[in-house]
């Protein structure tokens, strides 16, 4: 796929020195979602918002379907769509007006088709005559998502879009967001809700501290650095790990009734036949085996952890 999105050493130092972004390397695929993780303060609203013509960068390039951010500006701009985590809109003004006016912004014409389509995938459409007061949050954060699609952007930057909002935006906000994928849309998305990336992301990139730690397939991700767990369930209650186990990484569950192991596939052997063997040896007696892959939060806390001093 060609890359839409080109970012090359992007910096960006505020006054007093505070640097949020440290050399920002990154290629962005036509077509792709890729979920920006990191912990708060991490610059993933500064590079959405430099890529977004919102803050200027103070080093280093960014292209966005070849137009640079800065020089280029208007072009890239217009190509970009963008949901943003303050829910900064006019209150007395009615929705269908609002999302009218954000495409209007960008010289495109009048397309009432289009509108109402965008409002319908939103259930906003038997909404659309109220005014923006009227409605409760989660209507708010919908239509923030209508007004970043009305011109129909080739990229859509995503920040924190669900945070704060009831289950069934999520659900729709998903949908939505496949939809415009199989368009051929680019999404660039940033959460909290890491099982919501561990769903629906195809790549994954992990900032901290102003610098990408790492971007990679999210499928190679978890198998490159996913460590498994085997849940041993024991027909009695152990009180402590026995002394001839204590060579093995094992935990006891908190009622007594389970041991669980951690090993990494990447190994040369995993270690769980002879832990069956010591098991048998000691004389403890198996209900039930489940083995468990690490999620795409437990090796994003890793990451972030291992790059903290």
């Amino acid at each position: 796929m060609a890359v839409i999105v080109s970012v090359d050493d992007l910096k960006k130092v505020y006054k007093g020195g505070f640097e949020a972004l440290r050399g920002v390397s990154l290629s962005i695929e036509e077509g792709e979602i890729l979920a920006l993780l990191g912990p708060n303060g991490a610059g993933k609203t500064t590079l959405i918002s430099a890529l977004c013509g919102i803050t200027t960068p103070t080093g280093g390039t960014a292209t966005i379907g070849g137009h640079d951010i800065v020089s280029d500006y208007r072009a890239a701009r217009a190509m970009v769509g963008l949901v943003p985590q303050e829910l900064a809109l006019e209150p007395f003004e009615k929705v269908i007006n609002t999302v009218r006016f954000s495409r209007g912004l960008f010289g495109k014409p009048h397309d009432a088709a289009l509108i109402e389509r965008i409002l319908r995938q939103l259930s906003l459409w038997d909404k659309r005559n109220n005014r923006i007061r009227e409605l409760s949050g989660g209507m708010k954060r919908r239509v923030l998502i209508a007004k970043a699609l009305c011109h129909e952007p080739r990229v859509l930057f995503l920040d924190e879009p669900t945070a704060g909002v009831d289950v069934e935006l999520r659900r729709d906000m998903w949908q939505v967001v496949e939809g415009l994928k199989a368009e051929g849309v680019t999404i660039i998305l940033t959460t909290h809700y890491i099982e919501e990336a561990e769903a629906i992301a195809d790549r994954i990139a992990v900032i901290n501290k102003g610098e990408i730690l790492l971007v990679e397939n999210k499928a190679d991700l978890m198998a490159r650095m996913g460590r498994k767990t085997l849940r041993i369930d024991l027909s009695g209650p152990l009180d402590r790990v026995p002394e001839t186990l204590r060579d093995y990484d094992l935990e006891l569950a908190e009622d007594g009734h389970a041991l669980k192991y951690h090993y990494d596939t990447r190994g040369d052997g995993t270690g769980i036949t002879r832990l069956l063997q010591a098991l048998a040896q000691e004389g403890l007696s198996l209900r039930d085996i489940e083995t468990r892959q690490s999620s795409l939060e437990e090796i994003f806390v890793g990451l972030v952890h291992e790059d903290t001093p």
